[in-house]
C-alpha cells in the first residue's frame, strides 16, 4: 500500500460548525444584503427584495446541486438588480453587500474544537494538507481561513466558486492533486458529505473518509468508504494505521 502524503479537508460542518440553526440567520444575512443596498442609494424594497433574494439563492443553490456547475452568489445578486433596473451596479457595491451578508453568517461560524489539534498532528506527522470547499463566494471561504487562523497549515485552498464546478465533479479533485502532483491514492478527502467528498474522491482515485458527527446523510447502502470517523480526532489513528497497513 502505497504510503499517504496528503489530506484535503472539507470546510463547513468538517472543520467549523454552525453554532445557531441557520434558517434565522440567513434571513438575517439577506436582511443586510437589502439594507446595505438601501445605504448606498438604490431604490428598492427592502422587505420585497429580502424575500425575492431569499428565493432566487434556493433556485440556485437547486441548480448547482444538479448540475454540479457553480456560478457564484455576486453573478444571483446582479442578475437580481438588473433585473429591478440596476444594470450598471459597481463591482465595490455588489461586495459591499456580499460582505454584508457574510459578516452576519461568519458570526455563526465556530471552528471545531480538534481541528487545530488534528492539523498541527497531521502537519507533525509530515503530511501535506489542503482544502476544498463547496462555495458561492471566494471571499467568504478566504475570510473563515483566516477568521480561524488555520491558512498556515494548508497549502491551498480551493472553492468551488473560484474553479467553476462543485464536489462531486472530477475536475475539482483533479485541481487539487495537480497542486502537488502526487498520486490520487496517496490522497485522502475528508467531509462530512458522502456524496459530494467521500464518493466524489473516491471516484477520482483517492482515499474518501467520512467524518459523521455533523453529517445529515445516512447512507442508503454500504458505503465504500475507505474510513469512517466521528471525530477529527481519529483522523490522526486512521493516517497511523493506514500507514502501518
Amino acid at each position: 500500500m502505497p504510503p499517504l502524503k496528503a489530506v484535503v479537508f472539507d470546510l463547513g460542518d468538517t472543520l467549523m460548525v454552525g453554532l445557531q440553526p441557520w434558517p434565522p440567520v440567513l434571513e438575517r444575512a439577506d436582511r443586510a444584503v437589502a439594507d446595505y443596498l438601501l445605504s448606498q442609494g438604490l431604490d428598492i424594497d427592502p422587505q420585497q427584495f429580502h424575500r425575492q433574494l431569499e428565493q432566487r439563492l434556493d433556485e440556485y443553490y437547486s441548480q448547482r446541486e444538479a448540475s454540479l456547475q457553480e456560478t457564484s452568489t455576486t453573478a444571483v445578486l446582479q442578475e437580481m438588480l438588473a433585473a429591478a433596473g440596476y444594470p450598471n451596479v459597481t463591482a465595490s457595491v455588489l461586495r459591499g453587500a456580499l460582505n454584508a451578508r457574510y459578516a452576519v453568517s461568519q458570526a455563526n461560524w465556530q471552528l471545531e474544537e480538534d481541528a487545530l489539534p488534528t492539523l498541527q498532528a497531521l502537519q507533525a506527522l509530515g503530511l501535506r494538507i489542503g482544502m476544498i470547499s463547496n462555495a458561492g463566494d471566494n471571499q467568504d471561504v478566504f475570510d473563515l481561513v483566516e477568521k480561524f487562523n488555520i491558512e498556515p497549515y494548508l497549502d491551498f485552498v480551493l472553492t468551488s466558486a473560484a474553479c467553476g464546478v462543485r464536489k462531486p465533479h472530477p475536475h475539482i479533485f483533479e485541481l487539487a492533486l495537480a497542486h502537488w502532483g502526487f498520486p490520487a491514492p496517496q490522497v485522502a478527502m475528508v467531509g462530512d458529505r458522502l456524496d459530494a467528498d467521500v464518493m466524489g474522491a473516491r471516484h477520482a482515485g483517492m482515499q474518501g473518509i467520512w467524518l459523521t458527527r455533523r453529517s445529515k446523510q445516512r447512507p442508503k447502502s454500504p458505503v465504500e468508504a475507505d474510513g469512517v470517523i466521528h471525530s477529527l480526532l481519529e483522523l490522526i489513528e486512521w493516517v497511523k494505521t493506514y500507514s502501518n497497513a
